[in-house]
């Protein structure tokens, strides 16, 4: 399943690589930076949540930009200095030393990240062809996850809040990590270059984002995206955990184990579920996404439940509601960008993956926001009806979203590559 799930051309295979390599730098910072900012440099829990927040702010305000470079200068441009400014910013936050510093490191890595994701996408859809385009971003989203989940495990025997320095050293090695997939562009020429070709003086505009929102299909699907997100992936961080700790009362150590679970859930069934989907409908994919995580939050919903009479049973359930989300992760993560770069055009490809990656900024914005006061209503049964309810709304409209679509768009049809060595054509 790995062989048939890695790309034919070998440029994107060291891609993948790369996204490999920084994932584990990522994991090795991605669950200490709250910690670090309070427990370390001395910032209250409120001013750490704000230089975080601020963070998330300015990433959504730039990606839009950085879409439009995409498509003006190439992606290669634009991501190999953002990974640059990623690894500087990185770096930079064992220096920091006040809510000051740390909201200035915090822009550097904003602005080096607003890009990343988008172009990285682009340049992996113009290494693969459509019939095998869904696989690649699946193979992508599970070695993501197993790079932070590499990156979380060895952190986690290394940082000590007693001992500043561990958390100076995991920085620093993250900041390295954001080198190697800029050097692996580097070395890869012929990759990233402007995808639509240059007009003339006299030739119509290819468009901006008021086109790429016009496009009826794709804004149907980033309805779907934000509706989901926002009841989904915006819930985990806060909602999950929130629920998980006041109402089903289990330890935060369950917390780390149901992450945990998962990640591991999306190393191991990823591959499989490729396989599974590929041919299928990308869009009744999606709605079967939808009805996942709306099983998931039901399993965490139980977990409040049963907590007063049965803590063991609780705690599974926690732990259960978070590999059931993370199977769901999996259809989602080769089907939505996959089904984004089908609707794109060469000329406005940037800017769709662009789009795309907002909906998770805009919905990060919206679902902390929301979770507090549903949590805090009816011991927190408003908010798991709130995202049960969410995530079965996404489904309908992921539904509605097939009459729009071509069956090739759709997914139902592939595309056999040529042959580089085509049969002669019979004599007349």
């Amino acid at each position: 399943m790995l062989r048939r799930a890695l790309p034919r051309r070998s440029e994107a295979r060291r891609i993948l690589l790369g996204t490999l390599l920084s994932a584990i730098g990522r994991g090795l910072t991605l669950p200490f930076l709250f910690i670090y900012l309070t427990d370390v440099r001395g910032l209250t829990d409120t001013r750490a949540g704000l230089v975080i927040g601020w963070y998330g702010v300015v990433t959504l305000a730039l990606s839009p930009l950085g879409g439009t470079l995409i498509d003006r200068i190439g992606a290669r441009r634009v991501v190999v200095p953002c990974l640059l400014i990623e690894a500087i910013g990185t770096g930079s936050l064992a220096l920091v030393h006040s809510t000051g510093s740390a909201l200035l490191v915090m822009t550097v890595i904003a602005i080096g990240s607003s890009a990343i994701w988008s172009g990285q996408n682009t340049i992996l859809a113009s290494l693969t062809d459509d019939d095998e385009r869904q696989r690649v971003f699946g193979l992508n989203f599970a070695l993501l996850n197993l790079g932070i989940g590499i990156g979380g495990m060895t952190s986690g025997a290394i940082v000590d809040t007693a001992r500043p320095g561990t958390f100076h050293t995991i920085y620093l090695l993250d900041a390295v990590t954001y080198l190697l997939p800029a050097l692996i562009l580097l070395t890869l020429p012929g990759v990233g270059h402007r995808l639509g070709k240059r007009r003339g003086a006299d030739e119509p505009s290819p468009g901006g984002y008021l086109t790429v929102l016009r496009d009826r299909p794709f804004r149907r699907l980033v309805i779907f995206g934000l509706i989901l997100t926002t009841c989904g992936y915006a819930q985990v961080e806060v909602g999950f955990a929130a629920y998980a700790v006041r109402v089903a009362e289990v330890n935060p150590r369950v917390v780390a184990w149901a992450l945990a679970a998962n990640t591991v859930m999306i190393v191991l069934a990823q591959l499989l579920v490729i396989r599974r989907i590929e041919g299928r409908s990308r869009t009744r994919a999606l709605a079967v996404v939808g009805a996942v995580f709306a099983a998931a939050w039901l399993v965490l919903g139980a977990a409040g439940l049963v907590s007063g009479e049965n803590a063991a049973l609780a705690a599974l359930c926690v732990v259960l509601c978070s590999a059931i989300f993370g199977f769901g992760e999996t259809m989602l993560s080769p089907v939505m960008p996959a089904l984004t770069n089908a609707l794109a055009t060469d000329e406005l490809r940037g800017r769709y993956n662009a789009m795309s990656s907002m909906i998770f900024g805009i919905s990060g914005v919206i679902g902390p926001v929301t979770a507090g006061p549903l949590l805090a209503a009816a011991n927190g049964m408003v908010w798991v009806a709130t995202v049960v309810g969410g995530c079965l709304l996404a489904s309908l409209v992921a539904l509605s979203l097939r009459r729009l679509l071509t069956t090739e768009q759709d997914g139902l049809a592939t595309t056999t590559p040529a042959s580089p060595n085509p049969a002669p054509a019979p004599a007349a």
